[in-house]
């Protein structure tokens, strides 16, 4: 997890670098992250059904070791073709690594305490890597040169393989034959990965445009072919039970807006820090790092205990109550701002992803029986790509249209820039509004934590007198 969400951070901040070395075209650029998110997000829902069918163990080596080797094949590549091949071979071991590892871990921690522990763990991980990547990546680039933003994956990768191989249990899988359906794989993936390619070229083609509109059209009927397939199929790749659960299908709802919304402060926060108020690669991390310092005290400190006392939809509220805050805030946000009190509040309101995105987690996974495991895990990372495609797509194309406007109506580049990055601040806002009244009224549980009708319990209460804690380790 941490290699996966340091390699999408990190990229970011050494793109001028690359384009200057291998004499990538502006448009071509833009691949060096289309490749891998394109590969990553269509393949995660197969993944993570391949993972329940074969076994996630083999499924997260396999993953591991290939996404290290394409790290390796893109710190060397001395060609616009070779680096977008690497990093498409990137997002597919990124998918294969990344689809089980929840699954993984839900069927490890069964106790609804230690799993709220484990998922806290987890995201803590997600913010670290997002924060080591802001940092490494002006660090490395400016020291040593770009090749390093990928080859700081080959250690990381290595010790990951060694560990795994020693501390996962196996698990045999419930074999091809239980899920074998070859024509819905490839609706899935080829339905994906045209929706994400349409998404990604949004910018370039317009949301209007024949391209968006005609190959949004392709992926939404090739999508409710793979629906209608799997609701016929004997043996279902995704069995539709899954999305018969609230808080399955509620959780990924709410992840997909608020991962939607959160890119803004992500991505254009980043470009407000170094084109409004002209801070540097390396200095645009280390201001970012109240935020991923936060987001990791709350998630690993204190989510666990508060998901144990309250349950997990009332601090998935209170998470995005503060996150509507954070980019509230950002609306509002100066031209000639000082970091201490127009920034640093909002780095710290950022704790309420510490609180909400374990808690989302929980919420996701509590809904799936043993044998989906992969399969919620791989669904609950498709909705975050397609989440954080559709927020790179609508909210950059909004904030370039309004700072293109302003730049007209002859505003100063700096004031243009700003608005526009306002704007898309306060779609973000609106999003994750539409998060929150989702979350209010969709994942209504009854029963409180810790007690019989509380999210997990029942299930692992069913579970723990049918089987043994060493077949549930396995």
């Amino acid at each position: 997890m941490l290699m996966t969400i340091l390699d999408g951070s990190i990229v970011t901040v050494a793109m001028p670098a690359i384009q200057s070395d291998l004499g990538f075209t502006p448009v071509g650029l833009s691949w060096v992250v289309n490749a891998y998110l394109i590969a990553f997000g269509s393949l995660l829902l197969l993944a993570g059904r391949l993972g329940d069918l074969i076994g996630r163990k083999r499924m997260f080596l396999a993953g591991t070791g290939i996404f290290t080797a394409a790290s390796l094949l893109a710190g060397v590549a001395t060609s616009p073709g070779v680096l977008i091949t690497a990093r498409f071979l990137q997002g597919v071991g990124s998918a294969m690594s990344s689809a089980v590892g929840l699954g993984i871990l839900v069927t490890l921690f069964t106790v609804p305490r230690e799993r709220a522990r484990a998922i806290a763990v987890f995201s803590f991980t997600g913010a670290a890597g997002a924060s080591l990547g802001q940092v490494l990546g002006g660090i490395l680039t400016d020291a040593l040169a770009w090749n390093w933003i990928f080859f700081i994956n080959l250690p990381i990768g290595f010790a990951t393989l060694l560990v795994a191989l020693r501390a996962l249990p196996s698990d045999q899988g419930l074999g091809l034959g239980a899920g074998a359906d070859v024509l819905g794989a490839a609706l899935v993936t080829t339905g994906l990965m045209t929706g994400i390619y349409a998404v990604v070229k949004i910018e370039e083609y317009g949301a209007g445009s024949a391209h968006t509109l005609g190959l949004g059209a392709l992926a939404l009927a090739l999508l409710t072919g793979f629906l209608v397939r799997q609701a016929k199929a004997a043996n279902p790749l995704m069995p539709l039970r899954i999305l018969r659960s609230r808080s399955v299908s509620g959780a990924n709802a709410v992840q997909m807006l608020m991962v939607a919304a959160l890119f803004s402060f992500q991505i254009l926060v980043a470009l407000y820090l170094q084109k409004v108020l002209g801070y540097g690669a390396a200095e645009t991390g280390l201001a970012m790092l109240p935020a991923a310092a936060v987001i990791g005290a709350v998630s690993l400190g204190v989510s666990a205990r508060l998901i144990a006392r309250f349950g997990e939809r009332n601090v998935l509220l209170t998470g995005l109550v503060l996150l509507v805050g954070v980019l509230g805030l950002l609306a509002r946000v100066p031209v000639h701002a000082s970091y201490a009190t127009d920034l640093l509040p909002v780095m710290l309101l950022a704790a309420g992803f510490g609180l909400a995105l374990p808690a989302l987690t929980s919420l996701a996974m509590s809904g799936a029986e043993e044998q989906d495991a992969g399969l919620a895990s791989g669904l609950f990372n498709t909705t975050q790509q397609i989440g954080m495609a559709l927020g790179i797509a609508v909210l950059s194309t909004l904030a370039a249209t309004r700072t293109d406007s302003l730049t007209a109506a002859g505003r100063p580049a700096a004031e243009a820039l700003t608005g526009g990055y306002h704007l898309a601040f306060a779609v973000g806002a609106g999003l994750l509004l539409a998060a929150l009244a989702l979350a209010f009224t969709v994942l209504r549980r009854p029963g409180k934590p810790g007690t019989p009708g509380a999210p997990g319990t029942q299930r692992t209460t069913r579970k723990r007198k049918s089987k043994s804690p060493a077949t549930m380790a396995a």
